[in-house]
């Protein structure tokens, strides 16, 4: 019993993980943003926004790291292991978040021409 519980609580775990897999609306896919023109002019452009993986890439590899350090410290060891693989886990993936991968911007250099 106790098995089929724990079986039917993950799976309704990942039943919910495909309301972030759904297509998003066509119009909160982009957003108008400001650049100014080489006159000095203001502009405002249509832009894409960025992905859900890219808005929250840094939650999103610490809470995977954190489960699968769960779930095999629980294979391992029980519920103390789960525990302990949970805090192996996440700092495992904090280290590769932000040391070994970090998020790098990009800067573009806009070059002006020069007014005599």
């Amino acid at each position: 019993m106790r098995k089929f519980i724990i079986s039917f609580v993950i799976m309704t775990l990942f039943a919910g993980l495909f309301i972030f897999a759904a297509p998003e609306s066509v119009q909160a896919q982009s957003y108008y943003t400001k650049r100014v023109v080489r006159n000095g002019r203001v502009r405002y452009v249509r832009v894409r926004k960025p992905s859900y993986y890219r808005r929250h890439r840094n939650r999103i590899n610490m809470g995977i790291g954190t489960a699968g350090g769960a779930i095999l410290g629980g294979l391992l060891g029980g519920r103390k292991g789960a525990l302990i693989g949970a805090g192996a886990g996440l700092g495992g993936s904090a280290l590769y978040t932000y040391k070994l991968n970090p998020k790098t911007r990009k800067y573009y250099k806009v070059r002006r021409s020069r007014r005599y």
